[in-house]
């Protein structure tokens, strides 16, 4: 049965159809053959023409991919002229439908700045600038030898001038840090600068970084370093306290924060060794401050003389022997209330043992004595505080020892006899360990230093051993005679020493120039010099008291003044004195005080050395006025004694020779008129 007209229309309508296949078996045959035998054929006549670039290094500049009928030419020519016959070159071949030209020119690149990322576990990306004078593919063989074997390069560096001496040896050296940091590692060159940024992998590869980036190749040196330490799940961190030093172990976030550790280990150790087992790394609670929890771990170690502080966990914990009895409760304090934001309470073991050795020191510094170290009782640290208090101007006493059992039973003898001896030094410092003593520093006077090792040998208690080293601050001798002339007058320039009326004690205001002038004396072994004290001012008659007081009768000459003058010679109503050579003060104290002649008061002097303790009450006058005036109500004492210039000519020149002047550079001149001390240089 013949078919409906409309339906033969439509199959002649679709007969084109059946072509189909047959038309995409001819493409796919033409792609798959045809195509890639093009592609080989431009490929080979740009690589013909390439060959012809090679440069001195025997590699051709240009490099030419085929992409379908499509060339690409890639490369930096040496000058514009070389580009543009390149191109005309490849442009003239049969066959190419296009040239698409990513061609460069040789420039010189200031700074040369090249760098090696690593864009996945075996691949690295090389950009930047490479030398014009090297090879791609030698550059790129160089490179991939200080690799991990199968590691690929994608290398879009361009050849450029400027490179640094030795490119290809400093590109290595960073490319084979690259091994150790995880994906987007970069390693970079500025010129002769080397830099590295990312995240290490491991611990170890944090390690051989640092070490690797301390000796970089010669000629270049270590710039910007940003390398993360790797993360560690279980943080930890310890401080080891034995009688050897200290020990760290665990990690530190940073280099800072190890550097941070090492400080407070360097410190707490007081000379004994520090080992450093830290590791860098991560992993730390962020809410916790990593040097917060260090500083703490080291208050911790202050309590103990061995055992451990350790924090893991998110905890710390103390164990070992305590330092002494009290170290228990404060641990138990410290850890309750001390603790940084962040870390949890751990255990507190300790035991309290008897020292062993039994230490302390007095440590004596131009602003401070220092106490630190152990006492048995509160007893023995007043003692030791009494005998230093008095000895000192205006230093404070500052004390950090602490009580534990253990010390020898005459330690407050021993310290109370040392304590004169320490406080005598411009700087210095007495250290006791069970019954030996150590006594080191210097003094201001070559006198002083000298007498030192007696002096402590004597002082202390039997049984005990003593050891003095101290050196004298002396300038070296001049011996120029106009200099010292020179000297001697400028030291005296604006100086205008008065003592204070009916009194022979030195001032505060006299320090400065006697200091000044018994350091030229130390210098200058010919200058001799010549004190002049003055005389009062004569003084207007006494007006009568209008209200007669206990003592003697009116009429009898007793007046306020002599009152007010001996008052003033008083140590306790009198200003305290300012710091200044202390046995020269005690000595001028002492003869201001006595009638006595100049011999006698030269030995007073020297006792003074020995016991300052005594200086004070040295200073007080014979009586009282009110009881001077009860038994001789007609003598009141208002007029000064007659040798008060030679006292105070001689309480002068006591200082300068315990300051440091020799006997025969000083002596007492005549006495002067009311005024100020006059000093003369004597031929």
């Amino acid at each position: 049965m013949p078919l409906p007209e409309t339906l033969a229309q439509g199959l002649r309508g679709a007969g084109w159809l059946a072509g189909l296949p047959a038309l995409a078996l001819i493409w796919a045959s033409a792609t798959l053959y045809a195509a890639p035998r093009i592609a080989d054929g431009l490929a080979a006549q740009g690589a013909a023409i390439a060959a012809g670039t090679a440069t001195a290094t025997g590699e051709p500049w240009l490099r030419v991919e085929a992409v379908g009928r499509d060339l690409v030419a890639a490369g930096e020519a040496p000058d514009v002229a070389e580009r543009a016959t390149v191109l005309s070159r490849l442009a003239a071949l049969d066959g190419p439908r296009r040239i698409v030209s990513e061609l460069g020119i040789v420039e010189t690149a200031a700074p040369f700045q090249w760098a090696a990322i690593r864009t996945g576990q075996n691949r690295i990306a090389l950009e930047g600038s490479r030398p014009v004078e090297i090879g791609r593919r030698a550059l790129e063989a160089r490179i991939a030898g200080a690799l991990d074997p199968g590691t690929g390069l994608d290398d879009t560096a361009r050849a450029a001038r400027g490179a640094p001496p030795d490119f290809a040896g400093a590109a290595a050296f960073l490319a084979a840090r690259l091994s150790g940091l995880a994906k987007g590692g970069r390693a970079a060159l500025s010129d002769t600068v080397l830099s590295l940024s990312g995240e290490a992998l491991d611990v170890p590869a944090y390690e051989a970084l640092r070490a690797a980036l301390s000796d970089p190749p010669e000629g270049f040196s270590v710039g910007r370093v940003e390398i993360l330490p790797p993360k560690v799940a279980a943080y930890r961190f310890a401080v080891e306290k034995s009688g050897r030093g200290i020990v760290l172990d665990g990690f530190a976030p940073s280099a800072a924060d190890r550097e941070a550790a090492l400080r407070a280990a360097t410190e707490a150790a007081a000379g004994g060794t520090v080992e450093d087992r830290l590791l860098a790394a991560r992993g730390l609670d962020p809410a916790i401050d990593p040097k917060s929890l260090i500083a703490f771990a080291f208050k911790l170690a202050e309590l103990i003389q061995s055992g451990q502080v350790v924090f893991r966990d998110g905890a710390v914990s103390v164990t070992g022997d305590a330092i002494d009895g009290q170290a228990l409760p404060d641990a138990e304090a410290l850890m309750r209330d001390g603790r940084p934001a962040g870390v949890a309470a751990g255990r507190v073991a300790l035991t309290a043992r008897p020292l062993s050795p039994y230490r302390v020191a007095i440590r004596r510094t131009a602003d401070a004595v220092t106490l630190t170290g152990h006492l048995p009782d509160a007893t023995t640290r007043e003692r030791v505080l009494a005998a230093l208090r008095p000895r000192l101007f205006r230093e404070p006493v500052i004390d950090r020892t602490r009580l534990a059992d253990g010390a020898p039973p005459d330690l407050g003898d021993a310290l109370a006899a040392a304590a004169p001896l320490v406080t005598n030094l411009a700087d210095g410092t007495v250290a006791v360990s069970d019954r030996a003593v150590t006594l080191t520093g210097e003094s201001l006077y070559r006198e002083g230093a000298a007498r030192t090792p007696d002096r402590l040998a004597e002082a202390l208690p039997p049984g005990w051993t003593g050891q003095a080293s101290v050196t004298a601050r002396d300038a070296a001798e001049r011996r120029d005679p106009a200099t010292c002339r020179a000297d001697f007058t400028a030291a005296l320039a604006g100086a205008d020493l008065h003592f204070p009326a009916g009194g022979a004690v030195l001032t505060p205001a006299f320090y400065p120039t006697l200091d000044a002038l018994a350091a030229l004396a130390k210098t200058c072994p010919s200058l001799r010099v010549a004190v002049s004290g003055p005389a009062d001012p004569a003084k207007p008659p006494a007006t009568p008291a209008a209200t007669p007081t206990a003592g003697p009768a009116p009429g009898e000459g007793a007046t306020a003044e002599p009152t007010r003058v001996a008052d003033a010679a008083k140590p306790a109503t009198a200003a305290p004195p300012a710091p200044a050579p202390k046995e020269a003060v005690m000595h001028a104290a002492k003869i201001a005080a006595k009638d006595a002649a100049k011999d006698a008061a030269k030995d007073a002097a020297k006792d003074a050395t020995k016991d300052r303790s005594k200086a004070g009450a040295a200073r007080k006058e014979p009586a009282a006025p009110g009881k001077a005036a009860a038994k001789k109500p007609a003598e009141a004492p208002d007029e000064p004694p007659v040798d008060l210039p030679r006292l105070r000519a001689q309480a002068v020149v006591e200082y300068l020779l315990q300051a440091g002047a020799r006997p025969e550079q000083v002596t007492a001149g005549p006495d002067g008129p009311a005024g100020p001390v006059v000093f003369a240089l004597l031929p």
